[in-house]
């Protein structure tokens, strides 16, 4: 299932991925530090939504109480969310 999440509070302004199998595949952010977020998605992909939760919850940038990582976070959670309801 393919999901898109409007980012709050980042430089990036969206998320999209897909959930397949249990697994999260083709990250894509909109805007934001390409190079941080290319890597941020090529360790991320194919990884269980749960754990990269785990792993980037609560992430901060600079003085910002979130950060493109914690955004990612919460767009999962929300997706997993909607997928357990369908």
């Amino acid at each position: 299932m393919k999901y898109s999440y409007r980012t709050r509070g980042v430089c990036s302004r969206e998320i999209s991925f897909d959930l397949e199998n249990g697994k999260v595949k083709n990250i894509h952010f909109v805007g934001g530090c390409p190079g941080n977020l290319r890597g941020i998605c090529s360790l991320a992909e194919g990884m269980a939504p749960e754990e990269i939760i785990k792993r980037v919850k609560g992430t901060t940038c600079g003085g910002k109480p979130t950060s493109c990582p914690d955004q990612l976070s919460i767009a999962l959670s929300e997706a997993m969310l909607q997928y357990q309801e369908a």
